[in-house]
């Protein structure tokens, strides 16, 4: 077979990747919309769509958006790290900026008074809508902030900015157990069910937020695509092609900190999506950027709907945290990765 036909074939073979996932996460968005303590058969959905089902549009036709949106968010930040920082173990979780998050919204909770609690739909939300999601968005910038400053002002290496993620998450663990320490039985069970991770907080303007933060950050992914790619042979390779590594990095961990920051401020902290999601992508298509970004982009919504509709449907009408789900799926994926001895980012 001639190279061009060879190219074509490589393409193809990755435009097909993400057709068949893309329809995949369509059927996965028609099931979970028909399951749940109240069932709706497949074949009456349309109907009940367009009838205008308070289930459907109050509950979890919002619940699905946010885990389609936050799920490629996720996974885009977390293949963007991997890259700029060169280390397969890279995500928004691994560098601390949900454990910043976390930290924020216990301030508000235990300093401000936010602890309250009630039930809507079929979960339970802080009482406060937008407090607590603005202290963890504060808190989230903070941790990237800091570990942008550490990497610019040290000149850092990829591999000392992920132990200084690890610092960072410790240090914020800390100071959420030292306020739980000293809160109320109330306010700790808000910290607690805040950490949990639930796509089913957001309301419609708050997905509208998300949407239109994902819209931007991945259209800024994919404009630097070529770049990513040149990092991935090396930083002398990609200056010989005329691209500036350590701008691209800090622009990179800036890009995918603040998208990181805006989904886990209105869910709370749902870890591994960003490690599993471009893993599982590499393994199937490689590490070619132009096609890695929208791909991971549909298996990180697919792998957190998954997730959430197991969730909230495996012991219904009881619903199961879905940071609980994706801990427990990455949890093992984080040990795989750990043993295969730190191969690229880019394998």
């Amino acid at each position: 077979m001639s190279v061009a036909g060879e190219y074509e074939k490589f393409v193809w073979k990755r435009i097909s990747f993400g057709i068949f996932s893309l329809l995949l996460l369509l059927s996965l968005s028609a099931i979970a919309l028909s399951l749940g303590s109240y069932e709706i058969p497949l074949k009456e959905l349309l109907r009940e769509i367009s009838g205008g089902n308070p289930v459907l549009w109050n509950v979890r036709i919002p619940r699905i958006l946010t885990a389609i949106l936050v799920g490629s968010s996720l996974a885009l930040s977390g293949a963007v790290m991997q890259c700029i920082l060169r280390n397969p173990l890279a995500s928004p979780f691994t560098l601390g900026i949900s454990q910043a998050a976390a930290f924020g919204a216990a301030v508000a909770i235990v300093f401000f008074g936010l602890g309250k609690m009630h039930r809507v739909g079929e979960s339970l939300t802080i009482f406060n809508p937008y407090a607590v999601p603005i202290f963890a968005f504060l808190g989230s910038l903070i941790s990237a902030f800091v570990i942008l400053a550490l990497a610019k002002l040290r000149d850092l290496s990829p591999e000392a900015i992920i132990l200084a993620g690890v610092a960072m998450s410790a240090l914020f663990q800390a100071f959420v157990m030292l306020i739980q320490y000293f809160a109320t039985d109330v306010q700790v069970a808000s910290i607690v069910f805040w950490t949990f991770g639930d796509v089913g907080r957001a309301r419609w303007i708050e997905i509208y937020i998300i949407l239109v933060t994902f819209f931007l950050c991945s259209l800024y992914f994919f404009y630097r695509r070529w770049d990513y790619n040149a990092l991935l042979a090396g930083d002398e390779t990609a200056i010989s092609l005329g691209v500036n590594p350590q701008k691209v990095r800090l622009e990179g961990m800036l890009v995918s900190s603040f998208l990181t920051a805006v989904c886990v401020s209105f869910t709370g902290i749902i870890g591994f999506i960003g490690l599993i999601a471009p893993h599982v992508v590499r393994l199937v298509i490689g590490g070619d950027y132009r096609f890695l970004i929208p791909n991971c982009a549909i298996i990180g919504a697919i792998i957190l709907l998954i997730s959430d509709t197991v969730g909230r449907t495996i012991i219904s009408p009881v619903i199961i945290p879905v940071g609980i789900i994706t801990s427990i799926l990455g949890a093992p994926m984080f040990i795989y990765l750990l043993l295969r001895g730190g191969r690229s980012a880019g394998g």
